[in-house]
């Protein structure tokens, strides 16, 4: 059996890749008023859509316990695996790195192996396919290793909110940050170098909002050929617009494409209305 790759729930990931490439998926936790679930199991976009609309909201993110993690890595080379390529969202939104290393440190750091996307959605998500894609060519656990860490620096995240309450709220973005968008009633696009999240604009509508994604996006594509992700949540004719617009952009250098809505950690932290771009360059 070769390397075993697995990935938390923030990746976004459309579930006919997660069966075809055999991952691994360990969710995160969300409290929705007080509601506790697993994301993608117990708890999903709609019901936070739902929740983060209302007068009363309180809500909470919370990562894997490491023993979860420990578990699967467990029963993964119990099954056959050569060994374990865990990757997940950036260590600056979460803990779940933290708790990753430490159930491979307990499990065995020359059989199982953690890295740090530096990012969330997608851009946590095509490292994990390049990942398996490696893992099933044959590559050593180093190999899979080293093939995510490259697609990390060959991927590239831009997300726009309706406001950054939500950020503020969740602590993922300073209060002054959050203020002057509110006071300004500036519509910010934020990106995410070295994993944390960043304002990259600030534009006055929607509409150049998602303008200003497009022309982000064919930006950070450059000369080489991609595949690209769109993620929403509660827009998806945001995302529709995105990914019409991105497709004539691009032209024959566009690849894979996927379309996402969001879900619950991330939907806990932006809000309704989010829209998310994010490009993988191929090389």
């Amino acid at each position: 059996m070769p390397v075993a790759v697995v990935t938390d729930s923030t990746a976004y990931l459309p579930p006919e890749l997660v069966r075809a490439h055999r991952l691994t998926v360990v969710p995160l936790t969300v409290v929705l008023n007080g509601a506790e679930g697993l994301e993608g199991v117990e708890t999903f976009p709609e019901e936070a859509t739902r929740v983060l609309s209302g007068r009363r909201v309180t809500v909470s993110t919370s990562r894997p316990a490491p023993e979860q993690f420990a578990q699967v890595y467990r029963q993964l080379l119990a099954d056959g695996a050569e060994g374990v390529v865990s990757v997940h969202l950036s260590a600056e939104l979460s803990g779940t790195v933290e708790a990753a290393r430490l159930a491979a440190a307990e499990v065995g750091d020359d059989r199982v192996t953690v890295v740090d996307s530096r990012s969330t959605g997608m851009g946590l998500g095509f490292p994990v396919l390049a990942a398996a894609a490696a893992a099933a060519g044959g590559a050593d656990l180093d190999g899979v290793r080293q093939a995510a860490l490259d697609a990390v620096g060959r991927t590239t995240i831009f997300f726009y909110v309706d406001t950054l309450e939500f950020l503020r709220r969740g602590g993922r973005i300073n209060a002054a940050e959050a203020l002057l968008g509110t006071a300004l009633s500036v519509k910010p696009i934020m990106h995410m170098p070295d994993g944390t999240i960043v304002v990259r604009d600030k534009v006055r509508t929607a509409s150049r909002g998602v303008a200003r994604l497009i022309d982000l996006a064919v930006e950070a594509a450059g000369d080489a050929e991609v595949d690209l992700a769109v993620h929403h949540l509660a827009a998806p004719q945001r995302a529709e617009q995105l990914l019409t617009a991105l497709t004539e952009r691009l032209g024959d250098r566009l690849h894979d494409t996927y379309v996402t809505e969001a879900g619950a950690v991330i939907a806990a932290h932006a809000g309704p209305g989010l829209a998310c771009v994010v490009v993988h360059r191929r090389s």
